[in-house]
């Protein structure tokens, strides 16, 4: 519903954030919000995430992506339906510019795993951290991490850097 989007931006005046949404509740609250709070650096976008990373931005336009807790998807018959599968993962890369960071929090852990060995498969990513990340002390706790967290889930941050070229190309 857009809090931990318009808390990042508004910690963040610095920074310019692109929330992308295709819920119409969660954009009409993250646009309550942005107005509430006067921000503005947080556009949003209510369409499709693949469809706006691959017609929208332009390739090595983004400093980072946030993807916090995604729908998991959790029966194996609709894992085709997660957002974080390879074809996306190396769109959002190829979008990230050199030392840009991807950021992926999930409360699921099979799918914290999936994320983890799909990222790891992105040939222009890297991953600084010995598999997963220690949760960052600024990212905000979501609404779901908070549920998983009364549930009794864990959750895992997954951070990869865009890698920085050679010059001259690949070795």
């Amino acid at each position: 519903m857009g809090e931990t989007t318009a808390r990042i931006a508004s910690e963040h005046p610095e920074n310019d954030y692109l929330g992308v949404e295709v819920h119409t509740p969660g954009v009409g609250a993250l646009l309550k919000r942005v107005d509430e709070l006067a921000l503005t650096n947080l556009r949003v976008i209510q369409h499709d995430a693949v469809e706006v990373a691959r017609d929208m931005i332009p390739p090595g336009s983004l400093a980072g992506v946030h993807v916090f807790f995604p729908d998991p998807w959790p029966k194996k018959r609709h894992h085709k339906r997660r957002l974080l599968q390879r074809p996306f993962a190396e769109l959002l890369a190829s979008r990230l510019a050199p030392g840009g960071y991807f950021h992926v929090a999930t409360d699921w852990q099979e799918y914290a795993e999936h994320i983890l060995a799909t990222l790891g498969a992105v040939r222009d990513l890297e991953n600084p951290h010995p598999g997963f990340a220690a949760r960052p002390a600024d990212r905000p706790e979501t609404k779901f991490e908070s549920r998983g967290r009364r549930l009794g889930h864990g959750s895992w941050d997954t951070i990869f850097r865009k890698r920085t070229p050679y010059p001259g190309g690949n070795p």
